[in-house]
């Protein structure tokens, strides 16, 4: 591998994840280049712009392509070290969809050469690397032993990305011992957190327990939200005073979990372990159905409405995304309800300030959206929502722990 100086890389991928390691990774000095399928986005970072919202890496593009150690391509060219980072979803029955990751590296295989890197930071059930292994030695018999085959994964947290990326410890297995040193004495350039060193099983089934350790926690805490309920309870201050036992933290509940991790990364292990995997596929279901139990209370709430005041109420959905204060809606529980009401006809606004005007989703103005709606309907805990001034005539169904805040 050449000095920091000369190497080139290049990411498969240029997503929430893909983007940021290779802006970070150019930030060095380093020649990176950026794949992607989608020729808007590739044009876009050409112009060190992004399409996604992260604090701080819009700055780190610009910079990144202005120094001229970042270019987007919709094709690969030979690099030192190939980094993939392309979603891997599920398909029916919550199989894991290798299609893009194997996609990738079937990208890659042409332009591989002796003494290269191939890391897969794609979050993948127990195995995969080992399979893309097989898959580039099966295509290309003589890069066996001569190249490095590596898995790490990601654990940032969206907002805090370009941090976490570099502070976070990062977990670090290779297909065998010369391997994982590659991939260490790689990451040790940009990476100021500890790096620990296992093999690629170790560090995919890694991923996929701090995720599923996650859910099953958050799918405690949406469970006791729906026995509060019933119980006539607060469940936001039972959880204040349960978590004053020096042994006791439990997390705050919501309208169910999204993401493409912790909505995900269990079924990857309940796939491959299904008759094992009990508390961990209880807590997806958990989580699943809190989503539809939100809807419910809702439906509920608007048809004593107009059933006492004679009028189908306006319903202002606060919140879309998965999580606060970022623009990403996969696997959004609250987007799915918002989709819901609205195939139920109900009279909506939706109210997401972290989504651009040229969004798909029609979003109405939160301070207008206050004064018409009936019904505030609090799904996600932005920081803008937390010091709005609310009519005691509004009603207000606070999923996320809004009013707790």
């Amino acid at each position: 591998m050449n000095e920091t100086n000369k190497m080139n890389v290049t990411i498969m991928g240029l997503g929430y994840i893909g983007l940021p390691t290779a802006a970070l990774i150019a930030s060095k000095g380093i020649n990176v280049y950026g794949v992607d399928i989608n020729k808007e986005v590739v044009d876009t970072i050409n112009m060190g712009k992004i399409h996604i919202v992260e604090p701080d890496l819009e700055g780190l593009v610009h910079y990144a392509v202005q120094k001229k150690f970042l270019k987007a391509s919709l094709t690969v060219k030979s690099s030192d070290v190939f980094l993939v980072a392309v979603p891997t979803p599920f398909k029916a029955k919550h199989i894991p969809d290798l299609s893009f990751v194997e996609k990738a590296t079937k990208m890659i295989i042409p332009r591989l050469k002796i003494g290269n890197l191939f890391i897969i930071e794609s979050t993948s059930p127990v195995g995969t690397t080992e399979k893309m292994a097989k898959l580039i030695f099966k295509e290309r018999p003589e890069l066996r032993g001569k190249i490095s085959v590596a898995y790490c994964p990601e654990r940032v947290l969206p907002g805090h990305v370009i941090y976490e990326l570099q502070q976070n410890d990062r977990v670090i297995g290779g297909v065998d011992e010369a391997s994982t040193e590659a991939a260490i004495k790689f990451y040790s350039k940009f990476v100021n957190g500890d790096l620990h060193r296992t093999n690629s099983r170790t560090a995919e089934m890694c991923k996929l327990v701090e995720n599923a350790y996650r859910d099953v926690n958050i799918a405690f805490a949406n469970e006791l939200s729906i026995i509060c309920d019933k119980a006539n309870i607060q469940v936001n201050e039972l959880i204040d005073l349960a978590s004053k036992h020096p042994r006791v933290k439990i997390l705050n509940p919501g309208p169910g979990v999204g993401g493409h991790c912790i909505a995900v990364d269990p079924w990857f292990i309940v796939s491959e372990f299904p008759e094992d995997a009990k508390i961990i596929k209880q807590a997806r279901l958990i989580n699943n159905y809190k989503q539809e139990w939100v809807f419910n209370k809702v439906r509920s709430v608007a048809s004593k409405f107009q059933k006492d005041k004679g009028r189908v109420p306006v319903i202002a959905c606060m919140g879309l995304t998965y999580k606060p204060d970022i623009d990403d809606l996969r696997e959004s529980p609250a987007l799915e309800i918002y989709n819901d009401l609205k195939r139920e006809k109900f009279k909506l606004l939706a109210v997401e300030p972290n989504i651009r005007k040229d969004s798909k989703i029609m979003v109405s103005d939160m301070n207008d959206a206050v004064v018409q709606a009936d019904i505030l309907v609090f799904l996600v805990a932005h920081k803008e929502f937390r010091t709005l001034k609310l009519s005691e005539e509004k009603l207000i169904l606070d999923f996320c722990g809004v009013s707790h805040l």
